[in-house]
């Protein structure tokens, strides 16, 4: 039997990453503070990752695979010392924010870094991640798998970005939406359970490489129609240009009273990353349209009117479309 130590593994990649290994026979173990429940059929560790002896409960025992996703330094290279030696494969989770710049379209793997943050650094998610790499570069040298994913999507995102839209749609009806401007804005996203599958079979096989683990660059106008027909609105796509929606407090991308997945016009490459490593590796990426609606029905679950982390609430949303209706 396969033998896999997820550090994590009650969030929401990192639970999906151990469903999909219980599911695939494995007997899993999954390292974490507690407060929530590990996958059924997987055995929980409970450490706080800052204590010195976090990982003597699992350094004793041999394991066939590894998986990391923190984006803590300071917890990464501790769990790379203490474990290193007792895993055959090793996968690290980091993330397109690794890279220094967003002004390449196109650009592959081979794209520079952001410099690795150093200890006593005020914490910066791209540095961070960048040190985690290094970490697991320097114990495995080629012989680990990086999994750089981009924007992650699909039911239970505790961002709240991707769903804002088709939930906001679903909530409209027959009213309007607010949207940025649309021409030459893009998005290329992930579904959760493709980059799942992804990292389990990379485990499974040994995979040893980097890949940015993304989906096809779309127009966010053509992410919107599908996510129009999903939530069947009828009403209107009113684009507002970047600068009055900066004026009126609007935010890019994420929080709260923002348009999620919109972004500034200098940041091009964000949403236009090569693929080709993933694919190359199997990666699977489904249609747009079937994360749209499992996306959807999430949403209604948990309540298309629901406080958010992301987008604006309904009623900013109308006072907004009220003033540029003028």
């Amino acid at each position: 039997m396969t033998n896999v130590l997820i550090l994590g593994g009650t969030g929401w990649l990192s639970g999906r990453v151990a469903r999909a290994w219980t599911d695939a026979g494995a007997s899993v173990t999954c390292l974490a503070r507690g407060g929530r429940s590990a996958p059924e059929g997987a055995e929980l560790v409970i450490a706080d990752r800052a204590d010195a002896d976090a990982y003597d409960a699992v350094a004793t025992r041999e394991w066939d695979e590894i998986v990391e996703i923190s984006s803590i330094p300071e917890h990464v290279e501790p769990a790379v010392k203490a474990l290193s030696g007792r895993t055959k494969h090793w996968t690290y989770v980091s993330s397109l924010s690794v890279y220094a710049t967003n002004d390449e379209v196109g650009a592959d793997e081979s794209a520079p870094l952001s410099e690795p943050a150093e200890p006593g650094d005020e914490y910066d998610y791209s540095r961070a991640k960048a040190a985690a790499e290094a970490s697991v570069r320097s114990a495995f040298g080629e012989r680990a798998a990086i999994v750089r994913p981009g924007l992650i999507v699909g039911p239970g995102d505790p961002t709240d970005r991707f769903g804002y839209w088709v939930s906001r749609l679903a909530l409209a009806g027959d009213q309007d939406v607010l949207a940025p401007a649309l021409a030459g804005l893009h998005a290329q996203v992930i579904d959760v359970d493709d980059l799942a599958e992804f990292i389990v079979a990379g485990g499974a096989q040994q995979w040893h490489g980097v890949a940015n683990a993304i989906g096809e660059t779309m127009p966010l106008a053509d992410l919107l129609a599908h996510a129009r027909a999903i939530a069947a609105h009828t009403g209107r796509i009113v684009e507002a240009d970047d600068d009055w929606l900066i004026a009126h407090d609007v935010e890019y991308w994420m929080g709260p009273r923002s348009l999620p997945l919109w972004l500034p016009r200098d940041m091009a490459g964000f949403s236009t990353r090569s693929n080709a490593a993933y694919r190359t590796a199997g990666g699977q990426l489904r249609d747009v349209a079937d994360t749209l609606d499992r996306t959807l029905a999430d949403e209604r679950a948990r309540g298309l009117g629901r406080d958010r982390r992301s987008g604006l609430t309904r009623a900013e949303e109308e006072e907004l479309l009220a003033e540029l209706a003028g």
